[in-house]
């Protein structure tokens, strides 16, 4: 499959699950009070930093980037999914929502004071993650701030693994191996929280934070 056939394919999952997948995410995100944990943090440093835009990547229905923005933070979302930027739009009036690919973003580099990435690079194939995350980080003022989450392996000598995810195809990662291609692409580690297999009911994955801070120019 190639790359655009591959983002064909993740727009239309969740396009078609669009209503579906609203109604379980909010609820979802609600429900476990340590994912919120380094999303917090995240928002509290991008204040204390001077504030500026932050993009909520991979948004779906806005629900973190609500969060966001409730915690003071000029976030904005952004998502392959036509249907669920309109389910966002609708949920949040007045908040920027864009249609788009996080591997292919359409912002200028380093204008944001940080990038969110929520449970968003899964479905990111191995072979393209160093160019996503390098995209990530292009488009980070020197000493924002990056957060990504991710179902995560267990296997400390393994990087990537494919998993049935219920609405498209993903893979779980590494914290180390997704942290040093962060560095390659100008970040430095600030916090990591990985939680612990048995919190996640619905498969038993770790669940892998990183945090990282883009270097000064």
């Amino acid at each position: 499959m190639t790359s655009s056939e591959h983002l064909a394919t993740v727009r239309t999952d969740y396009d078609g699950m669009a209503d579906a997948y609203t109604a379980y995410i909010g609820e979802a995100f609600a429900a476990y009070p340590l994912n919120h944990v380094l999303i917090q943090a995240f928002a509290d440093l991008v204040r204390r930093a001077g504030g500026g835009p932050v993009a909520d990547v991979g948004c779906g229905p806005g629900h973190i980037t609500a969060y966001l923005r409730d915690r003071g933070v000029d976030a904005f979302g952004v998502d392959l999914s036509p249907q669920l930027v309109a389910t966002a739009r609708a949920a949040n009036p007045g908040v920027r929502f864009d249609v788009g690919d996080m591997g292919s973003l359409e912002i200028a580099s380093g204008t944001l004071a940080g990038v969110l990435a929520n449970y968003s690079i899964i479905h990111t194939p191995p072979d393209a993650l160093p160019a996503t995350l390098a995209e990530l980080s292009r488009v980070v003022a020197p000493r924002g701030h990056l957060l990504v989450a991710f179902q995560a392996l267990g296997d400390a000598g393994g990087t990537a693994e494919h998993f049935d995810h219920k609405v498209s195809p993903a893979w779980r990662y590494s914290p180390d191996h997704v942290m040093e291609l962060l560095a390659e692409s100008g970040a430095d580690e600030v916090a990591r929280l990985v939680i612990a297999p048995a919190e996640d009911p619905t498969r038993g994955f770790p669940q892998a934070h990183l945090l990282a801070r883009k270097s000064a120019a």
